[in-house]
């Protein structure tokens, strides 16, 4: 298997019991996650040599947030360690037709404050094969976005494949900071994942008559603005996740692949109940590196799609799935029933 690195910040999550609301909770459930940290970890389970790069303080809850990661086998030999604190987000799980939320306590992290001295690219992406980054890292910090930045020159003269999941986050900055960033960015990157939304705030596409809320889709509208999106930086792939929010517990899951020539669309997955959506598309991304480094093109993201929809049905932000499992269920076996 592929050595794989993925860099951004992990983070404490504090979410409240159940489908507790925050006001009415005395206590939260406590796990780590964190956009690239949960795609290192599905990569990892699905047998690679995954690392993720970050930096986090050298107290307990830093190591803590090490531990949690080398539980699943991710490498950690290139966290730099230093820093006050480790970025934090309370979690409120909704359900039907209240949506969840999330409350952000980040700024100023070890990650946000992190400068090149801290890492040695050249000696991270010797022998890499793929190099994963999203949109929430460069919105961290302007330190974290000129990291994102030498990260990717490292990765492309070592002839790792780039990937980058758009992933905007509003309350981390707005369109046009997005904009401004990403945009330039885009030159380094291979393959580009992002949804409806993310496309249009972070690079200025929007597909045409697609309103995620009604629950239709309009895959032509896609089609269209990928063809845009490939002549305007020259992605290799572009994919996305199709979501059809019915209600905060049920959703239709699916997805479209674009190589420039051939349009590659999953199977159809209606996800009900979800018992936790936070990391999907995280386990999208990686059941897509998965597929793309392993597999065709169709095999790649019919792989993704089934892995990003078992990570609904588990709690936390880090899909604990194995491929065998994936392959289970991308190849029909939906039923839910016993393994024995």
């Amino acid at each position: 298997m592929a050595k794989v690195i993925t860099m951004g910040e992990i983070m404490l999550r504090l979410s409240t019991p159940g489908q507790q609301r925050f006001v009415q909770s005395e206590a939260f459930d406590v796990v780590y996650g964190g956009g690239e940290a949960n795609v290192a970890v599905s990569l990892s389970n699905f047998g690679h040599e995954a690392y993720f790069v970050t930096k986090l303080p050298k107290h307990e809850i830093g190591q803590s947030a090490v531990n949690a990661l080398t539980r699943y086998q991710v490498k950690t030999d290139y966290i730099a360690r230093g820093g006050e604190r480790i970025g934090i987000y309370f979690l409120e799980t909704g359900a039907s037709m209240r949506p969840s939320k999330v409350i952000y306590d980040r700024s100023n992290s070890a990650i946000a404050l992190a400068d090149a001295k801290d890492f040695d690219f050249d000696v991270i992406f010797k022998d890499a094969k793929w190099f994963h980054w999203s949109g929430i890292t460069p919105a961290i910090s302007k330190k974290a976005a000129e990291l994102t930045r030498l990260a990717c020159i490292a990765a492309k003269k070592a002839g790792a494949t780039i990937s980058v999941d758009l992933n905007y986050r509003k309350k981390l900055w707005t369109p046009a900071e997005a904009q401004s960033v990403m945009k330039d960015l885009m030159q380094y990157v291979d393959v580009c994942i992002g949804n409806e939304e993310d496309a249009e705030l972070v690079l200025g596409f929007k597909p045409k008559h697609t309103d995620i809320s009604s629950g239709k889709l309009e895959i032509d509208s896609y089609k269209e603005i990928f063809k845009e999106m490939k002549e305007a930086f020259g992605f290799k792939m572009i994919a996305t996740t199709l979501r059809e929010s019915f209600s905060a517990s049920k959703n239709g899951w699916s997805a479209l692949l674009y190589d420039g020539t051939t349009f590659y669309q999953s199977k159809h997955y209606v996800i009900d109940p979800i018992i936790d959506r936070v990391g999907g598309g995280d386990s999208f991304s990686g059941g897509l590196i998965h597929g793309l480094l392993t597999r065709k093109p169709q095999e790649a993201i019919e792989f993704a799609v089934a892995a990003s929809a078992l990570k609904h049905t588990i709690s936390g932000d880090f899909n604990q799935v194995s491929e065998a499992e994936v392959d289970i269920l991308s190849g029909g076996d939906a039923s839910g029933r016993v393994q024995r």
